[in-house]
């Protein structure tokens, strides 16, 4: 009966609060698909670490600290920073950087898009947040996940919670956030723009020297960022060296899945009433809401900037394709372009696109991490 008084009495509003969002976060997950291999793991982990008294994170009883196992996993993987990158080699095993090395314009797009980051980071300084705090709000305008853990973790570790569930919630329903913005700044004559796609051949040495020069170059520029572009890039030269197949298959499959398995999990031990259930939660997150939003006006202004020089036009709309929300921004950007014109196919133009954002995304964090560091 005493611990069970210990329990109740342990017990507050805020753990009630928080395990509403654990179990909106695996109805999110279960019911919509919404990134469903963190968002899964998330949400029941934020369910086991508002348990009051719960063993799953650490705690001092009695002046004994009792180490919990989220907590653990959070001090191996997060605060090590060794889950994201990680992360970093699996996404790079998936990108098939073609359509970006065949059309290099595309590049543009996806340095353009990072404007969001910047911007957005301006305005939480505005209201109130220190320099870091900033950035690790700012970063969620990345539309990358482990860049935004990367970097939060670095700076801000106490609002690793709300940054993490921004970014990766917002990444999946980028098909409902971007659509609109495109629509008002768009005519309907720019978005039935056609754009050929001239498939130019990319040489095997080319694609394995790629992720080699822009690992020095990033290098040379933001030397902070050699871990991030580093990662991913060398994910990218395991599938396109030829020599390492079931490595390169292992990397895109077993090792995403099983790491963000534990990602999932880990960023739950920051998910605690007492860091959650705060004012600066909801900033956070509606900050991160307007991070998308002008990563994606960014990408589509610069389209619209860019057009004033090309005969051949671009359909600004894969401008916005430019963020690192990949695959799931060129789908978007493909279906629009149909609905306007069924004829109109735009994939490849915004894959290149959305590629670009991959690298973007990362250099963007690496800046960051090079100028507060």
């Amino acid at each position: 009966m005493d611990w069970y008084e210990s329990v109740m009495t342990a017990f507050t509003y805020r753990h009630f609060i928080m395990m509403l969002i654990g179990a909106g976060l695996i109805w999110l997950a279960v019911e919509k698909k919404y990134e469903p291999n963190l968002l899964l793991p998330m949400g029941f982990g934020t369910i086991l670490v508002n348990i009051p008294l719960s063993s799953a994170i650490t705690r001092v009883t009695e002046g004994v600290v009792q180490e919990g196992a989220l907590s653990l996993l959070f001090d191996i993987g997060i605060a090590t920073e060794l889950f994201p990158l990680l992360i970093f080699i699996a996404v790079g095993a998936m990108i098939d950087f073609t359509p970006l090395l065949s059309n290099p314009v595309m590049f543009t797009f996806g340095l353009a898009a990072q404007a969001g980051i910047f911007l957005t980071m301006g305005l939480a300084l505005f209201l109130g947040f220190d320099i870091k705090e900033a950035a690790s709000i700012g970063i969620i305008g990345a539309a990358d996940g482990p860049t935004s853990i990367y970097v939060s973790a670095r700076f801000a570790p106490h609002l690793l919670g709300p940054i993490s569930v921004a970014a990766y919630t917002y990444m999946a329903i980028v098909p409902l956030i971007q659509p609109p913005v495109i629509r008002l700044l768009t005519t309907a004559n720019e978005r039935k723009i056609r754009m050929r796609y001239a498939s130019r051949p990319v040489s095997r040495r080319t694609k394995i020297l790629f992720p080699i020069v822009v690992t020095l170059v990033a290098g040379v520029v933001a030397p902070a960022s050699v871990s991030l572009i580093g990662f991913l890039m060398f994910g990218n030269l395991v599938r396109e060296c030829g020599v390492l197949e079931r490595l390169s298959h292992a990397a895109q499959n077993e090792l995403a899945n099983l790491v963000t398995l534990l990602l999932g999990l880990s960023l739950s031990a920051t998910m605690t009433a007492d860091r959650f259930v705060q004012p600066a939660t909801m900033l956070v997150i509606g900050m991160g809401l307007v991070a998308f939003v002008l990563d994606t006006m960014a990408g589509v202004i610069a389209a619209k900037v860019l057009n004033l020089f090309l005969k051949n036009k671009v359909n600004p709309m894969v401008g916005a394709a430019g963020i690192s929300a990949f695959p799931m921004s060129a789908r978007v950007i493909q279906r629009m372009g149909q609905q306007e014109d069924p004829q109109n196919f735009l994939l490849m133009h915004a894959v290149g696109a959305n590629v670009a954002g991959q690298v973007g995304s990362v250099l963007a964090g690496g800046v960051l991490l090079a100028w507060l560091a």
